[in-house]
């Protein structure tokens, strides 16, 4: 990958009087543990300690480029990150960052925050943004790699445009894992709705995710037709700026119906691919979105998208989503979509179940605004 920004400097080893000359007073003044780092907090500004670990659940080096704090944090370090509602605004206060590699402490610099999440003013989770980014070399010291997983496959790519029932029933069980069942009443006859809906609701009994992240399937019981009494809404944009339909007549469901697009009170356009397509791009797209590893580029030519996606399988689709086509590359665990909508310059998003899915994008002379292989 191509680093951006400030040239990377070299972790420093500390010790307790060096954090204490950072935030400007003794170490044991505004000491707190937030997601298993350690955070000292003083005049002079905050120090975060984490230990070296790649789990997604505490605190710690993301990537080259990112540290997590992973909540929930006390109130003097919500306070401090996000700043205070009382006035004194400390949130512009150096942040240092550091890792604890076993008897030793390496500085690693100084970040900012870039994002912030909190539930009834608690800070539940917090991204910096490191000044320097670390060289692959320090970031496999302070983030360990995880164990080697197996990957989803792509097995169901091969029914693609065969049995579309069996490719997405693969594709959602070996993207999301599966949890509790979970039942919700129906307010349409099981009759009344299309095959691939059908499917759908079923799988998403154990996976809640194959519903959507960003944009979403609506859950069975808020199924409904639109203001004429004419079309099916069942799929919705998370901020309400267009919806997917199917048309809603009083016979039986179409086997595999035409989807249909709408922009407010557009008129409705039709994507390319019928129900049983559309619920596989639709699967993808979410898939790629909610993902917890993300690669993303800066817009590409029609070359780099050649480079990126050479190593990867094309899935035979016609494209996706009226308002910026988009195609589909995948690999073992991993999804990247592909959109424009001139044909000129491309966005790009890729998605991964786990670090190593990554692995294809690693080299590649792009300039990634995130990278978290």
């Amino acid at each position: 990958m191509t680093d951006q920004g400030p040239a990377v400097i070299p972790a420093l080893v500390f010790d307790g009087e060096r954090v204490s000359v950072l935030v400007g007073g003794s170490v044991t003044a505004g000491r707190f543990t937030v997601g298993g780092a350690g955070v000292v907090i003083g005049p002079a500004g905050m120090v975060i300690i984490a230990e070296a670990s790649d789990a997604p659940a505490r605190s710690g080096v993301w990537s080259a480029e990112e540290v997590r704090l992973i909540g929930p944090a006390p109130a003097p370090v919500t306070e401090r990150l996000m700043g205070s509602p009382w006035g004194a605004d400390e949130s512009s206060l150096p942040i240092h960052i550091a890792v604890r590699l076993g008897e030793e402490v390496l500085y690693l610099g100084t970040a900012q925050v870039s994002q912030a999440g909190t539930s009834d003013g608690v800070l539940t989770d917090c991204e910096l943004r490191l000044e320097a980014p670390l060289s692959r070399e320090l970031l496999n010291r302070v983030r360990p790699p995880l164990p080697p997983v197996d990957l989803p496959g792509l097995e169901w790519l091969r029914h693609v445009n065969g049995d579309r029932a069996a490719a997405l029933e693969q594709f959602v069980t070996g993207w999301y894992p599966a949890g509790d069942t979970t039942e919700s009443p129906s307010t349409y006859s099981p009759s009344r709705l299309p095959g691939g809906l059908r499917q759908l609701y079923q799988l998403a009994k154990q996976r809640p995710g194959a519903l959507g992240t960003q944009n979403s399937i609506l859950p069975e019981p808020d199924l409904h037709t639109d203001h004429l009494g004419e079309m099916l809404v069942f799929g919705v944009e998370n901020q309400g700026g267009f919806f997917w339909s199917l048309l809603w007549t009083l016979d039986g469901p179409e086997a595999d119906p035409t989807v249909w697009f709408r922009e407010f009170d557009e008129e409705p356009i039709a994507e390319q691919e019928p129900l049983s397509g559309f619920l596989i791009q639709f699967s993808l797209f979410e898939a790629s979105m909610g993902a917890d590893y993300l690669a993303l580029p800066n817009r590409l030519t029609a070359p780099q998208v050649e480079q990126l996606t050479q190593a990867l399988h094309l899935v035979p689709l016609r494209p996706f989503w009226p308002w910026a086509p988009t195609h589909f590359y995948v690999a073992p665990g991993l999804v990247v979509r592909v959109s424009s909508e001139g044909g000129e310059e491309f966005d790009v998003w890729a998605g991964a179940t786990h670090r190593s899915a990554l692995d294809p994008l690693a080299d590649l002379p792009v300039d990634w605004t995130r990278f978290d292989g």
